[in-house]
């Protein structure tokens, strides 16, 4: 997890639960590069005091979300009951593997769907190539930049103005290889042109040698809940493949999964 979006809280609003916001962002501070933190640590990377961050610890403990050794902290097991109770009301899901799993058979390709949330995105899907493309494991729950990634971007688009501003001033944007875009007006410029034309190439941006392309996944309404895409190695597909050969079949599942949706 990441504390990537706090969310905003509006100071009028009187049935705001302060101490559920700060003990879902102590959950949130957890992640891949801080599986396990101290007491101290978990206070600086939640903005909370000592006494407020072991309070809310020790009702986490309790209720078995996080675990602890006498001296670290960590996620518990029973965490996962959160995440997997959010999969199963995506009934999408269910009809989206299939396809993508036919599609990566296809072309030989990772095939992945993600959600947006806040500075990130969620997988909430995914199926691997035979060969590895990236340094690190993607599964589901896997998170990751969301305005370097073509799943992120595809989704970025859909938000007004004001709200991409406010995600990007939120963030330290940094290059992640000597590709990536760290300029926020540049930033801002290329999701608009990608939103356009309703796909995203991203090229070497977060890791080196991993090419994607993406495309949104609409409800009836037209809104983007999330987006699908395929990644390969960029020795072994260009730019160009990516639009003439990939993404004729990509935005064919996207639309055959964007039909399932209410």
């Amino acid at each position: 997890m990441s504390t990537g979006d706090k969310g905003r809280q509006d100071p009028g609003d009187k049935e705001y639960a302060a101490t559920l916001a700060k003990g879902l962002s102590v959950l949130g501070s957890f992640g891949h590069e801080r599986p396990s933190m101290s007491l101290s640590e978990i206070a600086a990377a939640t903005d909370l005091s000592r006494a407020s961050a072991r309070r809310l610890l020790r009702t986490l403990v309790s209720l078995g979300y996080v675990s602890h050794d006498g001296k670290m902290f960590a996620l518990a097991p029973r965490i996962l009951e959160l995440g997997f109770s959010y999969l199963s009301t995506q009934s999408w899901i269910d009809r989206a593997e299939p396809l993508m799993k036919e599609l990566s058979h296809a072309f030989h390709e990772s095939c992945s769907a993600a959600i947006l949330q806040g500075t990130e995105i969620v997988y909430v899907a995914r199926t691997a190539a035979p060969h590895r493309i990236m340094s690190t494991t993607i599964a589901v729950g896997a998170r990751l930049p969301a305005f370097h990634t073509s799943l992120g971007r595809a989704q970025l688009g859909f938000l007004d103005d004001g709200r991409l501003g406010d995600l990007l001033k939120s963030m330290t944007l940094r290059p992640y290889t000597a590709s990536t875009i760290v300029d926020r007006a540049a930033l801002i410029d290329r999701i608009g042109k990608d939103h356009a034309q309703g796909f995203s190439i991203v090229d070497e941006e977060l890791e080196k040698g991993l090419r994607s392309i993406a495309v949104p996944i609409l409800n009836r309404a037209g809104s983007c809940v999330a987006a699908i895409n395929l990644s390969a190695h960029s020795n072994r597909t260009t730019r160009n493949e990516m639009r003439e050969k990939f993404l004729p079949r990509l935005r064919e599942t996207a639309e055959t999964i964007s039909r399932s949706l209410a």
